[in-house]
C-alpha cells in the first residue's frame, strides 16, 4: 500500500520511467547499500569468502536474466534495452568463478534460498510478464556498470590480487563510455510504450527486485559467517585433541619422561605431608 502512494506521487511530477524507478527505488536502495555485505565493499574490507559467494548468487541470477532476455528480446517491452554484446554478465562471472574455484566450478556452487527465489521470480517474468524483466535489468546491469570500476578496484586491493584475474564481471569492454551508454539505456527505457496498469507494474516490480537483492546480500552474510563459525570451531577442537594427542605421545614414547613424572608427584606427595605436620 505504502509503495502504491510512492508510485501516485510519482507519477504525478515525472513521466519518464527511469527517474520514476530511481526515485521510487530510493528507499530500498539506501537499504541495500547498507546491508553487512555491501558496506564490507564500501570500507575496503570485503574477504575472500564473502566475494566467492557473491560471484555464485550473480552467476545464477545473470543466468535467469540472459536466459529471459535472449527469450524475449523481440517482445516491444525488451527490444529497446536488449544490449547483449554490451551487457551481458554470464560469461565474465563463468570466467571468474573458474579463476576463483578451478575447471570444475560448477560443481562448487552453493547459493541460498533468497538467490533461488530471485532467480525463479524472473524466470516467472519471462513467461507472464516479459516487459517486467525492464526492472530487473535497470536494477542490475546499470547498478553494476555504474559502480563496476570502483567496486572492482576495491576487491582487488581487499583481496591483494595482482592483476585483473578474477574480477572479469566489473569490466565492460563493450561501453567505451559508461556515462553515455547510461544515457542511451535510460530513453530506450522511456521510449518502451506501456500502459498506465503496466508501468505501474514495472515500478512496483523495480522496488521488488531491490528487495531481492537485499534478501541476497544478507542471506550471503549469514552463510559467511556460519561458515566462519564452524571453521573456528573445528580449528579450537583440532587445537585441543593435537594438545592432548602429544601428551599422550610423550607419555607412551618416553620411559624416562614417565619415570621423572613419577618422581615428581612421590616428591609432591612427602612435600605436602611434611607441610601437613
Amino acid at each position: 500500500m505504502e509503495s502504491e502512494k510512492k508510485i501516485s506521487a510519482v507519477q504525478m511530477t515525472d513521466r519518464d520511467l527511469s527517474e520514476q524507478i530511481k526515485q521510487v527505488t530510493k528507499d530500498c536502495h539506501e537499504r541495500a547499500e547498507n546491508t553487512e555485505l555491501m558496506l564490507s565493499f564500501q570500507r575496503g574490507k570485503v574477504t575472500l569468502p564473502q566475494f566467492k559467494v557473491l560471484l555464485c548468487s550473480l552467476y545464477e541470477v545473470y543466468q535467469a536474466l540472459e536466459e529471459e532476455m535472449d527469450r524475449n528480446s523481440n517482445h516491444p517491452g525488451v527490444a529497446p534495452i536488449y544490449f547483449p554484446a554490451e551487457l551481458a554478465r554470464l560469461k565474465t562471472l563463468a570466467k571468474d568463478l573458474e579463476f576463483f574455484y578451478g575447471q570444475n566450478w560448477r560443481e562448487k556452487i552453493v547459493v541460498p534460498a533468497a538467490t533461488k527465489r530471485y532467480c525463479h521470480r524472473i524466470r516467472q517474468l519471462g513467461r507472464e510478464n516479459p516487459e517486467f524483466l525492464i526492472a530487473h535489468a535497470y536494477t542490475r546491469y546499470l547498478g553494476d556498470l555504474s559502480g563496476g570500476q570502483v567496486l572492482g578496484r576495491i576487491a582487488q586491493k581487499s583481496l591483494g590480487l595482482k592483476s585483473s584475474d578474477g574480477l572479469s564481471f566489473f569490466a565492460f569492454p563493450g561501453v567505451s563510455s559508461p556515462n553515455l551508454f547510461k544515457q542511451l539505456y535510460r530513453s530506450r527505457m522511456n521510449s518502451v510504450a506501456l500502459t498506465e496498469e503496466e508501468r505501474n507494474g514495472v515500478l512496483e516490480e523495480a522496488v521488488r527486485a531491490f528487495e531481492l537483492n537485499i534478501q541476497v546480500f544478507d542471506d550471503l552474510q549469514k552463510m559467511v559467517n556460519i561458515s566462519e563459525n564452524a571453521q573456528q570451531n573445528y580449528s579450537t577442537k583440532s587445537t585441543a585433541v593435537n594438545t592432548l594427542q602429544i601428551s599422550n605421545t610423550l607419555i607412551k614414547a618416553s620411559p624416562l619422561f614417565t619415570m621423572v613424572l613419577g618422581l615428581f608427584v612421590a616428591l609432591a606427595t612427602v612435600s605436602m605431608g611434611i607441610y601437613a605436620f
